[in-house]
């Protein structure tokens, strides 16, 4: 089993969400995304996997620091500003052979195991 995680080694959640993977014995690919943030295309798949439109995978205090509050930006807007500054992009983001999570709460995850 491959399991990619989107990971923030600052963040708490994702922390305890690698930590919760490999309690249960997975030893995901760890992608600091801010680091090596994702490219369009594995962003668009991160979201529609997620079955979510870019402000709902923005984190809310970066997105108004950075003057995306504004409802009337469109989705390729969005994804662009995520692209440009993945601090956006909330996390940490859990993937399994095409299936995703939010680890927000981390047991999440669990579900796409």
């Amino acid at each position: 089993m491959t399991v990619t995680i989107y990971h923030n080694p600052r963040c708490s959640k994702s922390r305890a969400t690698l930590k919760l993977l490999r309690e249960k014995g997975v030893e995901a690919e760890v992608v600091e995304y801010l680091k090596t943030p994702p490219d369009k295309a594995e962003l668009v798949r991160i979201l529609n996997g997620l079955g979510m439109e870019p402000r709902d995978l923005m984190r809310r205090k970066e997105a108004a620091a950075l003057g995306l509050a504004d409802d009337s930006l469109g989705r390729d807007a969005l994804i662009d500003a995520m692209l440009e500054n993945p601090v956006l992009i909330e996390r940490p983001v859990v993937e399994n052979a095409g299936k995703y999570a939010l680890g927000r709460p981390p047991e999440n995850v669990l579900e796409i195991l």
